[in-house]
């Protein structure tokens, strides 16, 4: 392997051609390489990334196969669509009123992984614990694509206040229109780290691909926290949009 193969793409399992096609993907998605457009050549793609001539056809043969290319023979690769990139993008809000506002248009399918009596591991500045919590893990998916895996802890006596709609429904909207529940604190940090086995097998991503990794903690006017989510999104669905005040 040359070495700079080794720079470009580093020391990981994961198949060159699928790295190769995700680099591919974010042109796409970018615009750097625009609908209509002709890709470089075989050769120049093969100097570029110092990868082998097969490498390069199953990259554009995956990419083919997703309706992003057009391999035509004599006359190149033609970019044939935009990419979902744009339309799956989910903003990170930095209200809770936004980002409440966020949720109640927002209507993924959600699968349960596990739910039950659980305790989570809260931090001191987090707030003063609940005596018990629900706990739910869940899949959110849109048009059959897995994007996030989220584990949320919601204090039991909110929790039996509604407990279908928490169960069906994406459960931050459920929370804010509870009548006479005052949130009195709302705080979430966001950081980028990689995925891991098993949220790679679970959202069908390679392992290591980029996540935003969200967690959002709410309190009421006593300090107890009520509600804790830890949420791990697919980069690639991650739109941050911030307000710099002047």
């Amino acid at each position: 392997m040359a070495a700079s193969e080794r720079s470009i793409f580093g020391n990981t399992p994961i198949p060159r051609y699928l790295q190769l096609a995700d680099l591919f993907r974010q042109r796409v998605e970018k615009g750097t390489w625009p609908v209509g457009c002709t890709l470089p050549s075989i050769e120049q793609l093969m100097a570029e990334f110092d990868v082998a001539r097969v490498t390069v056809r199953q990259a554009i043969s995956l990419l083919s196969g997703e309706g992003l290319l057009s391999p035509q023979r004599g006359r190149g690769t033609f970019v044939t669509a935009a990419g979902a990139g744009h339309q799956r993008q989910l903003r990170v809000e930095t209200t809770l009123g936004d980002l409440v506002q966020v949720y109640k248009g927002d209507r993924p399918h959600h699968d349960t992984l596990e739910e039950g009596e659980r305790l989570p591991a809260l931090r001191p500045s987090d707030g003063i614990p609940a005596p018990r919590y629900f706990f739910m893990r869940r899949i959110h998916s849109r048009d059959g694509e897995t994007y996030c895996v989220i584990s949320i802890f919601i204090d039991q006596r909110i929790f039996k206040r509604a407990a279908a709609r928490f169960r069906k429904e994406l459960a931050l909207p459920v929370l804010t229109s509870l009548p006479r529940l005052k949130i009195a604190s709302a705080r979430q940090t966001l950081t980028i780290s990689k995925a891991d086995i098993e949220v790679a097998q679970l959202l069908d991503i390679p392992v290591n691909s980029p996540m935003a990794d969200v967690r959002r903690v709410l309190c009421d006017r006593n300090g107890t926290v009520i509600y804790i989510a830890d949420v791990s999104y697919r980069g690639d669905y991650i739109h941050l949009d911030m307000d710099l005040k002047p």
